[in-house]
């Protein structure tokens, strides 16, 4: 049985309620993220050193390796004990609680230490030069090597509250450490550090915020009580084999799918350089666009994981299956009318973010083609969610290698061949109708299993 004051949430409240009271303080700190992501390359941009906009850019592979590490401890053990309270088994989901906050604990630790002793090797592969590597260096060291632990924990902690229903802390959390580094940026960078340290400026607001919201969490947690799941236990005292199994048959395909997200963005990056300047600018201000609704679908799967974890371990089909029809139907009316609005208004949009008009035009036509796949993108992650929260790791991890090994990276390249430029921006529709395909006919299969299981 889940903890007394969140059972509403899981087993009686209406569906739209219990979904809306899970997924919309999870969109809102989704959309905080993607605005903090946009203000901290807005003010290092401030100082027109190219260099420095490069050495902060160089990071963010290394920085989304600590969000996959969060996913990994806080995805795989959120799933599994949303699953586990909805068996009624408290104790194995403290244990498997405190196993994904020390494996997110040891795994930033070590990847902290790799980078503090293997900086230059690594900056180097990532492609920082003899000018940019000093400024990808103090960025690295502020956000990854400082801020590593932190970071990682405050992700897998956001992870577990919403697994037992605290959605509204997981969010506030997530959305101050967000709030903060927009806050703190510009203080740090032109305020308190003198010129040409901003990078360093930058790197120690991230690390401070993330510092901050961990604090927060810990507080959080602390404020449940001593009954809570998250609190309490030994920590010497493992979770059963099957749970760690299930922890990371879960927690990798979670991570991989983190990875492979910016492998493509660095692939259409790559590729749309070789036509210009002013088309790589477009892409790139269009990458960001797009974000939008996805982080809306992504906080709307997030949400919506756990109830459908809940139900389906406790055998509460009928309401699983609403959860997860309610869950789809909102997602699927967001990227509808995203699609809309992007259609319509993609001069606008993409004169917000700069002025040429070569590259706005650009741009403008890029978004209306990109845009056109934004329902079909949220119903293949949607449907990964869904089989972490089942438990089905190897399916989800199929989905997602599919996705991206299989159907996206190729097709990139096949229609960049076929059809140069434009063959880019049209690859992610062409990619995702099938992929949505593969999945629906995926879940189908499950769903018939499910059914044939319970009529025996």
């Amino acid at each position: 049985m889940v903890e007394s004051r969140n059972i509403q949430i899981f087993e009686k409240m209406p569906v739209a309620k219990a979904v809306s009271s899970m997924a919309v303080p999870t969109v809102i700190g989704q959309l905080i993220i993607l605005f903090y992501n946009m203000a901290d390359t807005f003010f290092v941009g401030q100082t027109n050193n190219p260099y420095m906009v490069a050495g902060a850019s160089l990071i963010l592979p290394v920085y989304n390796i600590s969000l996959a590490l969060a996913g990994l401890a806080g995805v795989g053990g959120g799933a599994l004990v949303s699953r586990l309270l909805g068996k009624g088994q408290m104790q194995e989901a403290r244990r498997v609680s405190n196993f994904s906050v020390c494996m997110a604990v040891g795994l930033a630790g070590m990847f902290s230490l790799i980078l503090l002793f293997f900086r230059r090797p690594i900056l180097s592969f990532l492609g920082a030069g003899s000018e940019t590597y000093r400024y990808a260096n103090e960025y690295a060291f502020c956000v990854i090597v400082l801020g590593g632990i932190p970071t990682v924990l405050s992700n897998t902690y956001a992870n577990l509250l919403r697994s037992i229903g605290e959605s509204k802390k997981a969010g506030v959390g997530i959305t101050l450490g967000g709030l903060l580094n927009v806050a703190l940026d510009p203080l740090f960078m032109f305020v308190l550090l003198p010129r040409g340290r901003e990078i360093l400026g930058a790197g120690l607001a991230t690390c401070l915020s993330n510092i901050i919201s961990c604090g927060y969490f810990l507080i959080a947690i602390r404020g449940l009580g001593p009954d809570s799941i998250l609190r309490g236990g030994n920590v010497r005292e493992l979770p059963a084999k099957a749970s760690i199994r299930s922890i990371f048959n879960v927690g990798i395909p979670s991570a991989l799918a983190t990875f492979l997200f910016d492998l493509d963005y660095i692939v259409i990056g790559r590729l749309m350089t070789a036509y210009g300047d002013v088309q790589m600018a477009a892409i790139g201000i269009v990458l960001k666009i797009e974000r939008l609704p996805l982080n809306i679908g992504i906080g709307i799967s997030q949400g919506m994981m756990p109830i459908v974890a809940y139900n389906y371990a406790s055998g509460n089909r009928k309401r699983m299956k609403d959860t997860i029809a309610f869950s789809r139907r909102v997602g699927i009316l967001c990227a509808v009318l995203s699609i809309l609005l992007y259609e319509v208004f993609a001069p606008g949009i993409t004169g917000l973010f700069i002025g040429d008009p070569g590259t706005v035009a650009l741009g403008t036509g890029f978004l209306r083609v990109r845009c056109l796949a934004t329902p079909f993108m949220f119903l293949s992650f949607f449907t990964v969610y869904l089989f972490n929260g089942f438990g089905k790791g190897r399916t989800a991890l199929f989905l997602g290698v599919l996705r991206w090994l299989v159907l996206n990276i190729p097709m990139l390249y096949l229609l960049n061949y076929a059809f140069g430029m434009y063959g880019i921006v049209w690859s992610q529709i062409a990619a995702d109708v099938v992929n949505v395909a593969v999945s629906v006919y995926v879940y189908w299969r499950f769903e018939r299993s499910l059914n044939g299981y319970e009529n025996k």
